[in-house]
């Protein structure tokens, strides 16, 4: 047994607070999905990239823009066709004629919260102009380095029964998400509050709020990924990827990139619980969102394969 011992923050209490509101805000949005939005949150916070697969009308516009206020940040949209090139999600450099010089103009990528809607229509060519945004938080253009906002984050939708004109992802793409999520249908009671809230008016009516300054989301995102996880915890994760890896029904195996974010959404996960220090079921009440981005093989579904595998490898225990 591992005993932890939980060591106070100064500003424990304030960032409980700003994430209490920032809960509240986005479960004001997306009605009847708590549990999305805590994972969501993780995303966020562990500055991680999501990709979300559903089916059209859910709720994933709406997420993106109510996340986009509740940071008091920049939010664009980039709706992904086939003749989309990628100058147009990074921008380019424009010839001014009165000065006679380059000027470069910032693509929708130059954002906080970035929607990339249909991200499967792009073709591979503008999907891979995204790759260096996402992992490095920059774009380099005419070899000139162009530094995104440090609290960036993609939110990219597919639909998964629609596949004309689509490409699928490659590998390397995808495992530049953290965690790929779907929102699912309300339940009866709260589609129900949301007919009442458009016949009397009061969706239109409601009013986004910005609960969180874009540096305040800075500091929680560094606290979060200060959050302590111990060797036990860090092994018990190897173990998991090294799982994946000798498993013949996986086709690719957890890459190291893959088991960085795994822990990072783990602290993530602590941290939004209001701990200090990770425990095994952190790890495991994210391993389907982060492993369902990444892995594939001869299963019926990554869900059921994660379960196995969850069951199968033991977990370290806590006091």
């Amino acid at each position: 047994m591992e005993a932890v011992i939980e060591r106070a923050s100064p500003n424990r209490d304030a960032d409980l607070a700003s994430l209490t509101r920032l809960r509240e805000e986005l479960n004001t949005a997306l009605r009847g999905k708590a549990d999305v939005i805590e994972l969501v949150l993780a995303c966020l916070l562990a500055k991680g990239h999501l990709l979300l697969e559903d089916l059209p009308g859910l709720g994933k516009t709406t997420l993106a823009k109510a996340l986009a206020h509740a940071v008091g940040g920049c939010y664009s949209r980039l709706q992904c066709t086939p003749d989309l090139m990628p100058s147009d999600i990074t921008g380019f450099n424009l010839l001014n004629q009165k000065t006679r010089e380059f000027e470069f103009s910032q693509g929708p990528v130059f954002t906080d919260v970035l929607l990339a809607d249909e991200i499967n229509r792009a073709t591979p060519r503008a999907q891979s102009a995204l790759f260096e945004a996402m992992s490095e938080r920059q774009v380099t253009i005419d070899r000139v380095r162009h530094t995104l906002p440090p609290t960036f984050f993609v939110i990219a939708t597919q639909n998964p029964v629609e596949s004309h004109g689509a490409y699928p992802l490659p590998e390397a793409q995808l495992d530049r998400f953290a965690m790929r999520l779907s929102i699912g249908y309300p339940d009866a009671e709260n589609e129900l509050a949301m007919l009442r809230d458009d016949a009397t008016g009061a969706a239109a009516a409601r009013q986004h709020t910005a609960v969180l300054e874009p540096e305040r989301l800075a500091a929680l995102q560094e606290s979060a990924l200060c959050t302590e996880i111990s060797e036990k915890v860090q092994r018990y994760l190897v173990t998991l990827a090294k799982a994946t890896r000798e498993n013949e029904r996986v086709m690719l195996g957890l890459s190291p990139r893959g088991l960085l974010t795994w822990q990072r959404v783990a602290q993530a996960r602590a941290f939004l619980a209001g701990r200090t220090y990770v425990t095994p079921d952190d790890v495991q009440d994210v391993a389907g969102p982060v492993l369902r981005v990444r892995l594939a093989g001869d299963f019926a579904d990554v869900d059921s394969y994660v379960d196995e595998l969850l069951a199968a490898t033991p977990a370290p225990l806590y006091d």
